[in-house]
């Protein structure tokens, strides 16, 4: 292949020896422009893929002196095979877990009685998010907010208590021979990350840095001293922060270069994508490939919808299949099953140990927090989906899926279709407009409100999925939105990036 002039740009910066962050747009081919840096030297290197399959596909593109690894293969070779015995142990029950470390009663916080149940599942969750961060210690903020104690006071209550259970669940998880609390690999990788490790390489590559959840922040960056770091990733694509992960590109002390030249798709859909990447504030703007006729408009058979939630997925799938289409959902239906289970055990007057509905004691509870209570909003469009259709006819759905391969269409939420992409690409009708300010315009209309740069950064990655034709059906109301039509569509120029100064933040 002949490299683009961002490309040698990349190059000759990476053989200068430069610590370098590359923004690497959506189809910019960011894994080919890392495997020509790692061509261009006789170095020993790393390269730190964001999962296996990517690793293993890489360890195919890269020269034999760079190893392809996950940070959890890193971590197991230097400390989690101490833990072999314990990984894959049978799974239990969080409340028989949590009678073990000693929550053995409900307790009393505002006007709820949290069960042993719902104490001995967040004390396990406290340590799984303990384990993302790069903190030494667990403390309050690693407790997670659970509906139903969304105040402040009352979050701090809950804290207070989980704490000492949840630390003496860690110190259970570090003896290597045996403990009561089930071990995973995100316990051996956090062992490893509190060893302060030193990776023995010339220079490190990671990969969907936008990504990268603080613990292996720390590892990477540690290395400072000892490697040339390269990092890779769209900051317009960081759409992880609610479950840790962090945009470790942002701030990030070395040579800021960019990918902005899409083999993916056309000049139009760029245009559409540099649209949401000017309302992010994206230190990046695409330009598309010419040869590549990309389409906007309607699509009557999608090979894939793209939601914004996931039952709006399940509302796509009941819907797809209903008109006798073999459908797909990415990543299976899993999650969703047990969404509808919870449910029904609401419904059922029976608790749930669901981490979304664990405190509400029925179904009508739970309607009246997802109507009435501001922090339950988002729990609305289950609601009206249960009510709707009935748990049975949604767990009847999830059974009826097809394997991907299979399917006519693919339904996915945008999480979820994040380095992926399709021949046609439908929007769903979940991506909602924000809500009307008390403002009136001078026609007497109200001003639509602001949109959340996060919801612009998913609306990015959703209409970059597709080579052929996108239907913008579900965010065609960024055509009446005051922020959809106030951006010049032009690339920035890579001058603008190439320097030793923080990014701005997507």
């Amino acid at each position: 292949m002949n490299p683009t002039d961002e490309q040698t740009a990349a190059v000759d910066a990476f053989s200068a020896g430069d610590h370098l962050a590359l923004q690497a747009g959506a189809g910019t081919g960011k894994t080919t422009t890392l495997a020509l840096l790692a061509g261009a030297t006789k170095r020993r290197g790393r390269y730190f893929a964001y999962n296996r399959a990517i690793a293993q596909d890489a360890t195919a593109r890269f020269p034999r002196t760079v190893q392809c690894k996950t940070a959890h293969a890193l971590a197991y070779a230097a400390v989690g095979h101490r833990y072999s015995c314990r990984l894959n142990a049978p799974r239990r029950p969080a409340w028989q877990t949590g009678q073990a470390l000693g929550i053995t009663k409900a307790v009393r916080i505002g006007d709820r009685e949290i069960s042993q149940k719902v104490l001995s599942n967040t004390a396990l969750r406290t340590v799984a998010r303990f384990c993302h961060t790069a903190d030494d210690t667990i403390t309050r903020r690693h407790v997670p907010r659970l509906r139903g104690l969304d105040d402040t006071q009352l979050h701090a209550e809950l804290g207070a208590h989980i704490v000492p259970f949840a630390r003496k669940a860690w110190t259970d998880i570090q003896t290597p021979d045996d403990g009561c609390v089930r071990f995973d690999h995100d316990h051996y990788l956090k062992i490893w990350a509190l060893t302060r490790p030193r990776i023995d390489v010339d220079f490190l590559l990671l990969d969907e840095a936008q990504d990268t959840n603080p613990v292996v922040e720390q590892v990477f960056l540690a290395q400072r001293h000892y490697a040339q770091l390269v990092m890779v990733g769209d900051s317009a694509q960081a759409i992880y922060h609610w479950r840790g992960a962090k945009d470790v590109m942002t701030g990030f002390d070395g040579t800021h270069l960019a990918l902005s030249q899409s083999f993916r798709f056309g000049p139009d859909l760029a245009q559409e994508a540099n649209r949401w990447l000017d309302i992010a504030g994206a230190p990046i703007r695409l330009s598309g490939t010419l040869t590549v006729p990309t389409e906007l408009g309607p699509v009557a058979r999608p090979d894939a919808v793209l939601c914004r939630t996931n039952v709006g997925a399940m509302a796509q799938v009941m819907a797809l299949m209903a008109q006798g289409q073999r459908v797909a959902l990415a990543g299976g239906g899993e999650g969703l099953n047990a969404l509808a289970r919870a449910a029904r055990d609401l419904k059922e007057c029976r608790r749930t140990t669901h981490p979304e509905l664990l405190l509400f004691p029925t179904w009508g509870e739970l309607q009246e927090y997802a109507v009435h209570d501001p922090a339950g909003r988002d729990l609305q469009p289950l609601v009206d989906l249960v009510d709707k259709h009935g748990t049975d006819a949604i767990l009847n759905a999830v059974a009826g899926l097809t394997p991907e391969q299979y399917a006519e269409v693919t339904v996915s939420t945008a999480h979820k279709a994040k380095g992926r992409e399709w021949a046609n690409v439908k929007i769903a009708d979940d991506f909602t407009p924000p809500k009307d300010t008390d403002q009136k315009d001078d026609r007497g209309r109200a001003i639509p409100g602001p949109i959340d740069d996060g919801e612009a950064r998913l609306a990015y990655v959703a209409v970059t999925r597709t080579r052929h034709r996108l239907d913008m059906e579900g965010l065609s109301w960024i055509e009446q939105h005051p922020d959809g039509n106030s951006h010049r569509q032009v690339a920035k120029p890579i001058g603008d990036l190439h320097d030793n100064s923080g990014i701005e933040r997507a």
